[in-house]
């Protein structure tokens, strides 16, 4: 295991620290100096100083002795400027610059590097160093790394896809539609499915309080249970009203799950707030079980309207652009942060946990489990298509369509 990394800003301070009194100190009073600032440090002491002073560990190890055993005694020694064993940079000059070439290979050397597919740890790299006859530990390999300008980092989620040209305008579009419906009292609604979660004693990420050094204990491995299995939940948001809904289902993310959950929405929450309805409005994602691809999903909303006698509008986001989906950030969110840290023990733990989110704004949600079968690999008919009363807009019609209950409700 790699010793733990000092803090950059420590370093420089520690750095400061030892430029102001170096040339005041003998060699002795430097190792001392050293070993103090290591020691009041705590962990990472010994590397942060090693690294701000450019004292070797086995200088440092000798103060840190001397240190303990109370040796203060005054010496007289002082090594003449530029004594002592020369930085093993110093000694090759090369090693900086066949180091950099492993740490960033496409960058500044062989983009076949065997190290581009492997973890750049210091072991690995002092490795590969000696492979190319350098004499170097992975201490060593550290201190230079650092000297280099390189820190561990972790990945960070910044990069977007390529976007759609009219990705802005389909935004104005749907926030329109809905501030449309929200002026004429009709439902407008964001839909889309949730992760699929693990049912069973498993690790819930996210903290919660418990008596300290009693933790929740849990499986592990997240290897999910034959007989639980994972739960889908599908959930709907009200934009308007800040209401939830979430269906979860125990089978497969299909496109008569989604419907249906739109379905149970209606007839459990939906009509009693919109008795007077004539039109719904859906926002979902261009893609998955309600994707604007996806022929089942308009066979499914064209038995919907029929059933409730309602016109469908339907407007997807455009690709890549999921989280600015409302029931992602207004809804699912919350969800997580109200079960985080507790294990998802049965499926009615899961219901019981959407069920019971709140947030100091009037958040409300329920939930049922779906425990319908909903097959996979479903085909629909050119004639099932064919059928559908449906208009796309003006403004890119796939994305945007109304589906209108048939003259002949039962045709599908």
């Amino acid at each position: 295991m790699s010793p733990p990394i000092p803090c950059t800003k420590r370093i420089s301070v520690l750095k400061e620290k030892y430029n102001a009194i170096e040339s005041c100190l003998n060699e002795k009073g430097k190792r001392l100096w050293a070993a103090v600032e290591a020691t009041a440090y705590g962990r990472g002491g010994f590397n942060a100083v090693c690294i701000a002073t450019g004292l070797s560990t086995a200088t440092l190890s000798k103060g840190m002795k001397e240190l303990q055993a109370g040796d203060y005694s005054k010496t007289n020694k002082v090594r003449e400027p530029g004594g002592g064993r020369k930085k093993i940079s110093q000694k090759s000059p090369q090693l900086l610059e066949a180091l950099e070439r492993l740490v960033d290979p496409t960058a500044k050397g062989d983009p076949e590097s065997h190290l581009r597919w492997t973890s750049k740890s210091v072991r690995h790299l002092a490795g590969a160093l000696k492979e190319q006859g350098f004499s170097i530990s992975h201490q060593t390999t550290a201190t230079l790394l650092h000297g280099l300008g390189y820190s561990l980092q972790v990945n960070q989620k910044s990069l977007q896809g390529t976007s759609h040209e009219d990705r802005d305008n389909q935004f104005r579009f749907i926030n329109n539609n809905v501030s449309g419906m929200h002026n004429c009292n009709q439902p407008a609604i964001s839909v889309d499915t949730k992760k699929k979660e693990i049912i069973g004693n498993y690790k819930n990420s996210g903290q919660e309080y418990q008596k300290q050094g009693v933790p929740i204990k849990v499986n592990d491995h997240d290897f999910p249970d034959p007989r639980l299995g994972k739960v889908v939940p599908y959930g709907i948001y009200d934009i308007s009203k800040n209401k939830g809904w979430v269906s979860v289902g125990v089978s497969s993310d299909t496109a008569q799950f989604a419907v249906n959950t739109i379905r149970t929405w209606w007839y459990k929450m939906g009509v009693l707030v919109y008795p007077e309805a004539t039109e719904l409005l859906i926002t979902a994602d261009c893609g998955g079980s309600n994707g604007y691809r996806v022929k089942l999903w308009k066979v499914e909303l064209q038995k919907l309207a029929n059933e409730l006698n309602l016109r469908i509008r339907v407007c997807h986001f455009p690709p890549g652009t999921s989280k600015w989906n409302k029931v992602e950030h207004r809804l699912f969110s919350y969800i997580s942060k109200n079960w985080r840290g507790k294990p998802l023990i049965t499926r009615e733990t899961v219901v019981n946990l959407i069920a019971n989110t709140r947030t100091s704004k009037g958040l409300e949600v329920r939930a049922v489990l779906d425990e319908n079968e909903y097959l996979l690999g479903i085909e629909v008919e050119a004639e099932e298509m064919k059928s559908l009363n449906i208009v796309g807009a003006k403004f890119h019609p796939e994305w945007n369509y109304t589906i209108s209950p048939n003259l002949q409700p039962n045709m599908l």
